[in-house]
């Protein structure tokens, strides 16, 4: 039997929304600290659309031998479930906990989820999306496009120092950057047929192609949209005397 994980080996978020009703839903999402892995999130009877071949990611590289289920769609179940019934443009009011700070918003209950569904998916244990964990690890709740731009370049040029100091080669134009968000698409695609046979209302769906909006908007913003920002980076460019 394995050991269970202390408080102290785990990473903590709530996601608070209060409904037009004005009834609560709470989403308590716990984490290993160390893997940044979601635990005990999964039912433990897994609705069908959750089945690994189930519309299945064309770039799926998960063992069959091993899963029999997809981990990303079985750690959206329970959102599916406690959501039926909202439509995408319904206002909520979000409070989102972690150790360090508070969150609260008044927003769409699309927006909301798919804050919440970028969490998870980002710690569901689904190998294209394992990259953004440190993403996760210092979640920014509601974050805008830009604010998700910066982060994931900053994130990845992180990623890159660390592979210098172990002498082997960094990608400093980003390219890998590129490839991932590239399937990211392709499992958000995928995951949003699943929701559409899962759900009778679009909020979920919705909620994943905002998430696929920003993944798209995100190779064009690394060949583009960053040099906007180049001016913030003016004390570190200029030439020394």
């Amino acid at each position: 039997m394995g050991t269970k994980l202390n408080l102290m080996e785990t990473v903590n978020i709530q996601y608070k929304f209060t409904l037009p009703d004005q009834s609560s839903e709470v989403f308590d999402l716990q984490f290993d600290a160390k893997e940044l892995v979601l635990i005990n999130n999964m039912p433990s009877i897994l609705p069908s659309w959750t089945d690994l071949y189930y519309y299945q990611c064309p770039n799926c590289v998960i063992d069959p031998e091993r899963y029999n289920y997809c981990p990303l769609s079985a750690n959206l179940v329970s959102i599916v479930r406690r959501f039926k019934g909202l439509l995408s443009f319904d206002k909520v009011t979000i409070d989102v906990s972690t150790n360090e700070r508070i969150v609260s918003q008044k927003t769409t209950i699309q927006r909301g989820i798919s804050s919440l569904m970028g969490l998870i998916i980002a710690t569901s244990g689904c190998p294209h999306t394992s990259f953004f964990r440190p993403m996760a690890r210092f979640h920014l709740p509601l974050s805008s496009k830009e604010e998700t731009i910066y982060r994931a370049t900053s994130m990845y040029l992180l990623a890159q120092y660390f592979l210098n100091k172990e002498k082997k080669q960094a990608d400093l134009e980003l390219e890998g950057l590129k490839a991932i968000y590239e399937n990211a698409q392709i499992v958000n695609t995928s995951i949003a047929e699943r929701l559409r046979a899962a759900s009778d209302t679009d909020s979920s769906v919705n909620a994943i192609t905002l998430l696929d909006m920003y993944a798209q908007s995100l190779p064009f913003a690394i060949s583009d949209s960053l040099e906007n920002i180049k001016y913030l980076f003016a004390p570190f460019l200029k030439s020394e005397d």
